[in-house]
């Protein structure tokens, strides 16, 4: 996966990103709505080396990295989950480096992401599943133009609690007409 933005490129993660992505992922605070947060760089290595190796394949996560065009410096990942049958719909996770927020970049590099799994990919809808404590992430789908389609009390089990889970969505042609 090699896609560029303005002033972003999304690429495919290696071992060599391991201190990198170990330096934003490992901070509980700022991460505290995240699933995964690596305690050691083994940790991160071995997240790598599970990532899977080939894009766009049904029933699978791929993960893969924001830099900076010029500094080539990471300063987040995205998740795409490729879900169904059929292999028409996506979620996405996004993680960003607090150091990070703020410029504009998640805005930046989701929207790429999406552009790219609508035009090219011909994905059916995209969502993403956000913490609604996460006002952030709330924002950040509302401004690039998700829908909420739902709020669903206690129905998730996330670090032994139930918490509240709200979907986003977004169909190919509500983006295109854009």
């Amino acid at each position: 996966m090699h896609l560029e933005t303005e002033r972003l490129l999304i690429r495919d993660i290696n071992l060599d990103d391991k201190q990198a992505i170990f330096n934003y992922r490992s901070d509980a605070e700022a991460n505290k709505f995240q699933s995964w947060i690596p305690e050691t760089l083994e940790d991160v290595e071995q997240f790598i080396e599970r990532n899977n190796k080939e894009f766009n394949q049904p029933e699978s996560w791929y993960q893969v990295l924001i830099t900076e065009k010029d500094t080539k410096t990471v300063i987040g990942d995205i998740g795409i989950h490729f879900f169904g049958a059929e292999n028409l719909q996506t979620e996405l996770g996004i993680t960003l480096n607090k150091d990070f927020k703020g410029r504009g970049y998640a805005s930046e590099a989701l929207k790429g992401l999406i552009n790219f799994l609508f035009s090219d990919l011909k994905k059916h809808r995209i969502m993403a599943s956000v913490d609604p404590e996460n006002i952030d992430s709330l924002k950040l789908m509302e401004r690039i133009g998700f829908r909420k389609e739902g709020h669903f009390v206690k129905s998730l089990f996330w670090k032994n609690n139930w918490t509240d889970d709200v979907i986003y969505a977004l169909l190919r042609e509500e983006w295109i007409k854009e």
